[in-house]
């Protein structure tokens, strides 16, 4: 959790803390795009939650055999697997939560906007079979690129007369991850201590940590600032190049989604002060989606709790990512309305 509010737990901490619950919510959980490097990791840390009675997996191949596997846990969730457009409908039906890390990775030298035609047109697809099926749900937007694929899913739904602003995530989780690990590593802390706003979108210069708003506080020389804040923004590219082609952030996108998912059903289930940062609908500044840490309830997001004060640096960098934040949400909402 961010700012003055108490951070969010990590997944393994979050999951020992929900076995004691005394009155667990049967949530319905889909993960649509299960067989691929996020989705089966993630599949299977959510699997472990006693919060999940459901645990309903789509991809457009290999779900029976991931379903399979996963359904020899002895956790509480019940796995079905749901393989190709036919069964999708039954993948969604009654679903609370929808994790939707479906869509092609990056490899080197490949851009999140050059993604974009084929992501676009999975999500569009998917987000048009939960407005349909689901509407209620809460949907986590994962498929780059974010900054996109939200408004992409949020103009479906208003054309189906169902979008709740409340309702519908980019999950950033990874970034705030990263920034907690880089500036532990950075300063000798322990990294499930650090505590670090990640504001902003999901892509370049659009990501901002707001590193004046650390808890533990940190401080940094302006050059070093400028250095651990480029990593955290460039730090998909970093572990791109490291994979040599073998594929983008796929095990901490997993941990990081499972994180967001576990808080999401913690404060569906009653649980109180559950924050987290996450890209949604939002008029904090001029660019309409934004993430900022959100105060997450049983509907949704109860509160936005905004971007708090800035330094100077952070300001700046709040500026010069509006209009490429802007650029990306208005090429996602043309899509949506062509398609």
């Amino acid at each position: 959790m961010f700012s003055t509010l108490t951070k969010a737990a990590p997944a393994c901490s979050l999951l020992t803390r929900s076995f004691s619950s005394s009155a667990q919510r049967n949530a319905k959980v889909a993960v649509l795009g299960a067989s691929g490097g996020i989705g089966q990791p993630m599949s299977l840390l959510i699997k472990q939650s006693p919060l999940v009675s459901h645990l309903s997996l789509y991809d457009i191949a290999h779900t029976p055999g991931v379903a399979a596997d996963l359904s020899h846990i002895n956790s509480r969730a019940k796995v079905t697997g749901h393989m190709g457009p036919d069964q999708l409908a039954a993948c969604l039906d009654k679903c609370d939560v929808v994790v939707i890390p479906a869509g092609v990775p990056r490899k080197p030298g490949m851009t999140r906007d050059d993604l974009f035609n084929t992501n676009a047109s999975i999500v569009r697809d998917l987000a048009d079979a939960c407005a349909k099926v689901c509407p209620k749900a809460m949907v986590c937007i994962i498929a780059n690129p974010v900054n996109s694929t939200v408004p992409i899913t949020a103009e479906i739904f208003k054309k189906h007369n169902v979008f709740d602003p409340n309702r519908i995530f980019g999950v950033t989780t990874l970034d705030v991850v990263r920034a907690d690990a880089f500036i532990a590593e950075a300063k000798g802390l322990d990294p499930a201590e650090v505590n670090v706003p990640v504001v902003g979108g999901h892509a370049g210069i659009t990501i901002i940590p707001l590193i004046s708003q650390c808890k533990p506080s940190v401080s940094f020389e302006a050059d070093k600032l400028d250095a651990i804040t480029k990593r955290i923004q460039e730090a998909g590219t970093e572990v791109v190049k490291a994979k040599a082609g073998a594929g983008s952030a796929t095990l901490s996108m997993a941990y990081a989604g499972a994180r967001f998912t576990f808080s999401l059903l913690s404060a569906m289930n009653g649980k109180q002060g559950v924050i987290e940062c996450a890209y949604v609908k939002s008029s904090e500044t001029d660019a309409p989606y934004f993430a900022t840490p959100l105060h997450l309830g049983k509907n949704g997001i109860e509160k936005n709790l905004g971007l708090g004060k800035l330094s100077a640096y952070e300001k700046d960098l709040v500026e010069k990512a509006i209009p490429e934040l802007k650029g990306n949400i208005k090429k996602g909402e043309d899509f949506a309305h062509k398609s």
